[in-house]
C-alpha cells in the first residue's frame, strides 16, 4: 500500500479525492441538483408524505362577532375540511404550470350576449346557465324570464384571462351544475370582441362591472346576484363592493387569489428568479393582448415602449399609466389597490387564498384588515399555487371551485344575503304607506 504520510497537505487531498469513482461524484451531483430543484420547486412531497397524505387544515380568520362566519361559513364543508394538492403536482409552479398549459377544463358551449356600455364600449357577457349542465335536458336558446329566481353567478376573469380559460370553465361548469345560472363578464378587448371605444380595463376598473351588475339586476329584479372574481378580477371586485358599500345589489361575493396590494405584488414578482419567470409570462400576455388592438394603442399609448416591455412594471409604464391618466406607476398601483377597500365591504364576502401563491404573495394580505370587518371570512391554505388547487389523483378538480359553491350554497339557503339599502328603503316605505293606509282606513 502506497504512503501518504509525507508531502503538502492539499497535494495529499487531491490523491485521496482522485481514488474516489467518478460514478460517486456524479451520484452526488445528482442527489445536490435533486435537492436544489425541489427546493427551487417549493414541492411538498415528503411533506404530504410524513403526515399520510392527509392534507392541511384551511385556515379561518374571521371577526370573532361575524354574522358570516356564524351563519353561513361554520356550516360549509369543504372550508372546514383539508386540501390534499395532488401528489405529482405538489408544487405551486407545477400546480399553477398545469392550470395553463393543461388545465383539463369541462367541454361546454357559451351563449354569447354582447353588452354595449355608454361609451361605446363593448363587453362579452357568456352565459352558462344550469339546464344546459343538467343531465338528459335539451339545450334552450330562449332567455331567462324576467320572474325568474334562480340564482346569477357573475364571474370576474383574471389578468388577460377570458371566459375559454380553464379555470374559468371549471368554475362555470360546476356552478351551473350547482343550480345557478353563470354569466362570465370578459373584460374590453377580450373573448374575441374588438376594443369599440378609447377606454381598456385595468386592474382597479370596477366601472364595466358596476354597469353589467346593475344590468343584470334590472333585467332580473328576482334573481338573487352573486359574483366571484379571480386574481385581478378578484381585486376588481373588492375594490368595487368597497366603493360601493351597501349599495350594491350583489346578495354575496367570493374573491379567489387577490393580489390585494398591487405595489407589494410588484416588488414581489420580480424578487427571484422563479418569480421573473411569471412576470415576463404575464408580460407577454398584457402584450399579446395590446397587439390585437393596436390601432388604439399606439393612438393612446406608448407602442415602442409597449413592444420592448420586459415585465408587468414596463407594461403599465408604457400603456396603462398613459391610458389610464395615471401620473406614476407606483400611483396606478397604489390607486387600484382592493386593500384599502376592504374596511368599506358590506357584503358577505369570502376570500380564498393560497400561502404559496407564485404569483399573489400572501405578504400582501390584509388580515387585520378582514379580521375587523364582520362581513368578511378570509380562508386560506397552506398550498394550492395561483387559482389551481387541483386536487384526487387524476387532478380532474379544482378544490377552491368546490370552496365557492359550497359557499353560495350555504349563503342562498340563509338569511345573510345582503339587500340593496335603496331597495331595503323602498321596501319599508311600501310597508309603512300600508300601514299607515291601514290605520287611516280604521
Amino acid at each position: 500500500m502506497e504512503c501518504l504520510d509525507s508531502g503538502p497537505p492539499y497535494a495529499l487531498l487531491l490523491v485521496v479525492l482522485s481514488r474516489i469513482p467518478i460514478s460517486h461524484y456524479l451520484l452526488a451531483f445528482v442527489i445536490i441538483a435533486l435537492v436544489s430543484l425541489y427546493n427551487f420547486l417549493e414541492l411538498h412531497f415528503f411533506q404530504d408524505a410524513f403526515t399520510g397524505f392527509r392534507g392541511c387544515s384551511i385556515g379561518l380568520t374571521y371577526s370573532s362577532s361575524s354574522p358570516i362566519y356564524n351563519g353561513v361559513v361554520s356550516k360549509c364543508k369543504v372550508l372546514h375540511g383539508r386540501y390534499l394538492a395532488t401528489p405529482w403536482l405538489s408544487s405551486p409552479h407545477l400546480q399553477t404550470c398545469f392550470l395553463n398549459f393543461f388545465g383539463r377544463p369541462p367541454v361546454f358551449s357559451y351563449r354569447r350576449q354582447l353588452f354595449h356600455a355608454s361609451d361605446g364600449g363593448t363587453i362579452a357577457l357568456d352565459w352558462l346557465m344550469k339546464s344546459d349542465v343538467t343531465a338528459g335536458a335539451r339545450r334552450m336558446h330562449n332567455s331567462i324570464s324576467k320572474d325568474d329566481t334562480t340564482p346569477i353567478v357573475v364571474v370576474i376573469p383574471g389578468l388577460t384571462s377570458d371566459s375559454a380559460s380553464s379555470y374559468l370553465k371549471h368554475l362555470a361548469f360546476y356552478t351551473a351544475k350547482s343550480g345557478c345560472n353563470v354569466v362570465v363578464s370578459n373584460h374590453r378587448g377580450l373573448g374575441g370582441v374588438s376594443i369599440t371605444s378609447d377606454c381598456f380595463y385595468n386592474a382597479g376598473w370596477t366601472e364595466d362591472l358596476r354597469v353589467v351588475i346593475g344590468y343584470l339586476h334590472k333585467e332580473y329584479p328576482k334573481a338573487p346576484l352573486f359574483a366571484v372574481g379571480t386574481s385581478i378580477g378578484a381585486n376588481i371586485l373588492v375594490k368595487y363592493l368597497g366603493e360601493e358599500e351597501d349599495r350594491t345589489p350583489l346578495a354575496g361575493a367570493v374573491a379567489v387569489c387577490n393580489p390585494w396590494d398591487l405595489l407589494i405584488g410588484d416588488r414581489f414578482i420580480c424578487r427571484r428568479l422563479v418569480q421573473k419567470f411569471y412576470d415576463r409570462a404575464l408580460t407577454v400576455g398584457l402584450q399579446g393582448y395590446a397587439q390585437l388592438h393596436e390601432p388604439r394603442y399606439s393612438q393612446l399609448a406608448n407602442w415602442e415602449g409597449i413592444k420592448k416591455s420586459r415585465s408587468i412594471r414596463d407594461f403599465d409604464n408604457h400603456a396603462t399609466c398613459l391610458v389610464g391618466k395615471f401620473e406614476t406607476v407606483d400611483t396606478y398601483y397604489r390607486r387600484c389597490s382592493s386593500s384599502c377597500y376592504v374596511g368599506s365591504v358590506s357584503v358577505p364576502l369570502l376570500c380564498i387564498s393560497a400561502l404559496d401563491d407564485p404569483v399573489c404573495t400572501a405578504e400582501a394580505i390584509p388580515w387585520d384588515e378582514c379580521r375587523a370587518n364582520p362581513n368578511i371570512v378570509l380562508a386560506t391554505a397552506q398550498h394550492g399555487g395561483h387559482l389551481a388547487f387541483f386536487e384526487g389523483l387524476t387532478a380532474s378538480n379544482l378544490w377552491w371551485v368546490r370552496a365557492v359553491n359550497d359557499y353560495l350554497g350555504v349563503l342562498h339557503s340563509s338569511h345573510h344575503m345582503h339587500v340593496e339599502k335603496v331597495q331595503s328603503a323602498i321596501t319599508t316605505f311600501n310597508l309603512l304607506i300600508i300601514v299607515m293606509g291601514t290605520v287611516i282606513g280604521r
